[in-house]
């Protein structure tokens, strides 16, 4: 089978397109036909293997990660000898971070307990650019945010997968959102239904004097402190991702500063594919769509991920591969 291949760390380009064998499912898996995969943080970080600390869990030298890739769409091809839920010809989507990745090829064997059945009403294409984004957003807003209805909101980041699926997700609440990004994408974020939208190249919004009750963070790239002077009393900041010293700062100073004052500050720790199946009720009631930036061609992974690492994409980065 055709597959993006990972054999050391570097710029996207160290990655080949090449063929390998097809994956044999074993009894608790199913062997999926991939139609489509979307871009994530996770192979920008692991295919230069930065920070540190992906190195330490991922291979020091080399990388352990043949094929990397983990939002993926598909149709089952093959069941394991003990799978029960699902069936050849099932439609699925799913986050692959938890099993050993391997979303940029034909085919993978998935876990059965990984899988949920893709929504009918979108495509495949739509459907891969979901698990990663719509659950950080979804468990960083619901879950660890606790947003309220009339609250004020900041979303930093707003124009990625995880931004532009959030202001869906908000829209419900009666809640007010500020999103902040480049120029550039502001024209998409307020046909999103942002209330306002901040140019970060011209305005930073921890400087603004505004405060909020929840800020969603994708970037986590300001002081901790910057961001507590931000929140409201009792307000509660929520990063996702970003600069690994800022996400530490957040763990070991943000639980001081919550320990002493009654704003909260916290990492999101994402429990993949724990929620999917409300994703798909929101996109069953046509309450999200994702905001998709392609499909692109197999072929142009690599070059793909460079795009995402430099912050140009809108939304989430699609990649289609079986019709």
């Amino acid at each position: 089978m055709k597959a993006i291949l990972f054999k050391e760390y570097g710029l996207p380009d160290v990655l080949e397109v090449g063929e390998t064998a097809k994956p044999v499912p074993r009894e608790n898996e199913v062997l999926v036909r991939i139609h489509a995969a979307s871009i994530n943080d996770w192979d920008w970080g692991l295919v230069r293997g930065k920070p540190f600390v992906i190195r330490m869990i991922f291979g020091l030298k080399k990388p352990k990660v043949t094929i990397p890739g983990v939002d993926i769409s598909g149709t089952i091809e093959a069941v394991g000898s003990k799978v029960s839920s699902f069936k050849t010809g099932d439609e699925i989507y799913c986050d692959l971070s938890e099993c050993g990745f391997g979303g940029f090829a034909e085919y993978v064997c998935v876990p059965e307990d990984t899988l949920t059945k893709k929504p009918s009403n979108i495509s495949f294409n739509d459907a891969a650019a979901l698990p990663h984004a719509g659950l950080l957003a979804l468990q960083g807003l619901v879950d660890k945010g606790m947003v309220k209805s009339g609250q004020r909101i900041l979303i930093n980041g707003a124009g990625g997968g995880v931004g532009t699926l959030a202001i869906q997700i908000l829209k419900p609440y009666g809640v007010k959102v500020t999103g902040v990004d480049s120029a550039e994408k502001l024209d998409l974020m307020k046909s999103l239904g942002f209330d306002s939208v901040v140019d970060y190249k011209k305005t930073d919004f921890t400087d603004a004097g505004e405060t909020y009750d929840l800020i969603l963070d994708t970037k986590s790239n300001r002081s901790v402190f910057k961001y507590a002077r931000s929140l409201k009393k009792n307000g509660r900041y929520v990063t996702v991702g970003g600069s690994m010293y800022r996400l530490f700062e957040v763990l070991v100073l943000g639980s001081l500063i919550s320990l002493f004052t009654s704003k909260k500050l916290s990492v999101l720790n994402l429990k993949p594919n724990k929620g999917l199946d409300q994703i798909s009720k929101l996109v069953q009631n046509v309450q999200i769509n994702p905001v998709v930036d392609g499909p692109y061609e197999f072929e142009k992974i690599p070059e793909l991920i460079q795009y995402l690492g430099e912050g140009r994409h809108f939304g989430k980065i699609v990649v289609e591969i079986a019709k």
